[in-house]
């Protein structure tokens, strides 16, 4: 029944249980129920049962599992359903209609629209999460009677092959009544009896409905396949995963989103072990929406992981990060993982992402995912800073970081940092896309030439602080390729607060461990995507006497930024007389 005031059948068990503690969740589903509880209080959206039971009895009645037996339907994946085909709204539209006398005039009616087009599930290995999109690729391709295009797309063919696998053993095998009708007969049949002929079939093409002229096919997950495309489902597989370079959900929603179509992306994946991928542009965005901070309305994100590390030892808590554990996966397969990740350092960060949703790569980041989260807007006119410069003339970030004290025992940081035109021409194409958003932010400045002028630098930037009403009390610097800048900066501000930075464990040991407090605090308060990429690139060596160094784990992980704000806050703590 459609309903602009009732609370969603399945979600409203599921509030019911988290509110009781019978079932634990982490902060980011926390805030997606906070967004559902507002959809419910919206009075422009609707609530349909019959929606998300339709797909319930669809999958119970017709589908199998891979081995042959019968579908006995997940609470997940009702609530997951429920959010992607249950909500709907209404829209205004000129409808042409066949006028008695011939010809045609248009009508103003009210369409009813589905609200959810995108659903992003972050969720720990073994949740069933394939499964899941099996279901909704063959409900949407035998039950909509228009014809549809449906793609999987997956980072390997066995993993696509993987969610088409369900639907193919539910052709052979399934004893529902609509299979049993469409399956009739042989795909092969050649007398042109359209009754001796199956209707559904898996084909060379991809899995067919005849009936309706759909398909569902397998595409590389390759931008340039993707492009253009006009999908009403697509199912992304694993989009987190460190082989993918390329925005491909952003490329398909692109194709999708043309002629008021009704389209649905559902995007499933385990954590990712890749930092500063597409992947993890699409969670800074999803953070932002789950925070309030975007209206999105029409994305549906249920992001499962721990909240801290230490729940890792906390069987009670593993629920947090897959809500189908006892069910699609055994607590007994967890605990064998969790004792792996103690005595076997190499598979730690892989299980720790992969189980327990703890972004992680290959390399120990000094910053956890949520420490290098952007915060809202700030404005620091008028207040003292400490500057501090990390310079390049080459390929690197030639950055700068403005410092700020804050009330509270926290820091502000504001950063600007320039590259050459040949250094831009030279990046890779996913590269060259970063840095475009560095440089529509404001944060990156390209000058001309193949070589930095330092006074052209230095002049920017004394022009921007101006502009900004930074009021610069000291300067800290790295001492490589910093001569004419420093000259300059002190024929124009004078001697004082004027600190050499030299690199390495003895320097950088203490700050670095006190600029990770304030982050992990949440004291660190930046607003820039340039410093969120240089702060997640970051890692630090140790030596044997547990002193560390600031390092990166390759040549494309820029740093600098974070590099530069630990110099500023060095020439803070240096004269901490000036900022009296």
């Amino acid at each position: 029944m459609l309903s602009n005031t009732a609370t969603p059948k399945y979600y409203g068990e599921f509030r019911d249980k988290v509110l009781s503690g019978e079932i634990r969740v982490c902060e980011k589903i926390s805030m997606e129920m906070n967004r559902i509880d507002d959809l419910i209080a919206n009075p422009h959206v609707y609530y349909d049962d019959e929606a998300i039971d339709g797909f319930i009895k669809y999958c119970e009645n017709e589908m199998t599992l891979t081995d042959g037996s019968q579908v006995e339907m997940l609470e997940s994946f009702k609530l997951w359903g429920e959010q992607v085909l249950s909500w709907f709204y209404y829209v205004d539209r000129s409808v042409p209609i066949p006028s008695p006398g011939g010809g045609t005039k248009f009508v103003r009616k009210k369409l009813k629209r589905r609200l959810t087009k995108k659903q992003f599930l972050i969720v720990g290995r073994g949740a069933a999460k394939s499964m899941y999109s099996s279901f909704m690729q063959s409900y949407l391709l035998n039950v909509d009677t228009s014809t549809t295009h449906q793609i999987v797309v997956a980072p390997t063919m066995r993993q696509a092959q993987e969610i088409l696998g369900p639907i193919k053993t539910a052709i052979t095998k399934s004893p529902g009544p609509l299979f049993k009708f469409l399956t009739m007969g042989s795909v092969h049949n050649t007398t042109g009896d359209k009754y001796k002929q199956a209707q559904l079939a898996s084909t060379k093409i991809g899995i067919q409905n005849f009936l309706t002229n759909s398909i569902i096919e397998i595409r590389p997950m390759s931008m340039d396949k993707l492009q253009g495309l006009r999908c009403k489902l697509a199912t992304v597989d694993e989009w987190l995963s460190g082989d993918i370079k390329e925005d491909v959900i952003g490329a398909i929603e692109q194709g999708a989103d043309k002629d008021d179509m009704q389209y649905i992306i559902i995007a499933t994946s385990s954590e990712g072990t890749v930092r500063n991928g597409p992947g993890d542009e699409i969670k800074h965005e999803n953070e932002k929406i789950l925070r309030g901070e975007i209206s999105a309305p029409h994305v549906s994100i249920f992001h499962y992981q721990l909240d801290d590390v230490s729940e890792v030892n906390d069987p009670d808590c593993w629920i947090k990060a897959n809500p189908n554990i006892g069910l699609t996966v055994t607590y007994d397969a967890y605990q064998r993982d969790v004792e792996r990740a103690e005595h076997t350092p190499s598979v730690r960060n892989d299980i720790l992402a992969k189980r327990f949703g703890i972004p992680r790569e290959g390399y120990t980041y000094f910053f956890t995912y949520d420490e290098t989260i952007p915060k809202r807007r700030q404005n620091f006119w008028g207040m003292p800073c400490a500057l501090g410069a990390d310079l390049s003339r080459g390929d690197d970030f030639c950055a700068f970081a403005f410092v700020f004290p804050l009330s509270g025992g926290g820091f502000g940081v504001k950063t600007r940092s320039y590259i050459t035109e040949n250094t831009l021409l030279r990046l890779k194409p996913t590269m060259r896309q970063k840095y475009d958003q560095f440089m529509n932010e404001g944060t990156l400045i390209v000058m001309e030439g193949v070589v930095l002028d330092m006074v052209a630098v230095y002049e920017d930037l004394d022009k921007h602080a101006l502009e900004c009403g930074y009021d610069i009390r000291a300067l800290g610097f790295d001492p490589y390729n910093a001569k004419d800048f420093v000259e300059r900066f002190v024929s124009d501000h004078g001697p004082f607060g004027i600190e050499k930075v030299i690199q390495g464990a003895r320097t950088e040991s203490v700050p670095l461990g006190e600029l990770k407090k304030l982050a992990k605090k949440g004291l660190l308060i930046f607003d820039e995507d340039l410093m969120s990429f240089c702060m997640g690139n970051s890692i630090v060596i140790e030596d044997t006497n547990g002193n560390r160094k600031l390092s990166k784990p390759r040549k494309d992980a820029k740093i600098d930024n974070f590099a530069a704000t630990m110099d500023g806050y060095i020439a803070f703590k240096r004269n901490p007389d000036a900022f009296d």
